[in-house]
């Protein structure tokens, strides 16, 4: 099963293609999408979209998890941020592959065994976990293949986590 995590941003979304086989785990691809603050707020948008879509052709996903959205600090900058998941979603959709999402807390149990994990304990397993030489970077890297991981061990074939 192939799994496209994202980790949805504004400025940078994250995403981690994963080859799941039994109980091995295989990264196909990762990267970021990136738009800039001096672009008009729907142009960052079309961007994200257009880009995520190219993903979903290029690699052919079974699923793709994506992070439900935490934001405490800015509500303006959730909202934007809200929007951006919009897109992602809206793109998975038209695809026509199955969408899950999972809870920052329901990540980090799948990874490390412990929800309230900080966020280096879940790069090292991140990078342990696959066999990476480095942990990814940016953050929202390391963060989506951590969901693309999460759905294959915990999510993989229940509707619990389905939208």
């Amino acid at each position: 099963m192939r799994v496209l995590g994202i980790d949805p941003g504004l400025a940078i979304v994250g995403y981690g293609i994963i080859d799941h086989v039994g109980s091995q785990m295989k990264v196909v691809d990762y990267g970021k999408i990136i738009t800039t603050p001096d672009e008009r707020f729907p142009t960052r948008l079309s961007g994200i979209y257009h880009a995520i879509k190219v993903i979903l052709e290029r690699y052919e996903p079974d699923a793709v998890a994506i992070e439900e959205l935490f934001f405490a600090k800015n509500v303006t900058t959730g909202i934007q941020v809200g929007h951006a998941r919009g897109v992602l979603v809206l793109a998975a959709n038209e695809y026509g592959v199955d969408l899950y999402e999972y809870t920052p807390k329901q990540i980090k149990q799948a990874i490390t065994g412990y929800g309230a994990a900080d966020k280096k304990q879940m790069q090292q397993m991140t990078k342990l976990l696959l066999g990476l030489e480095e942990v990814p970077k940016p953050d929202d890297v390391a963060d989506a293949l951590a969901v693309a991981i999460a759905h294959g061990q915990t999510g993989a074939f229940s509707e619990e986590f389905r939208i």
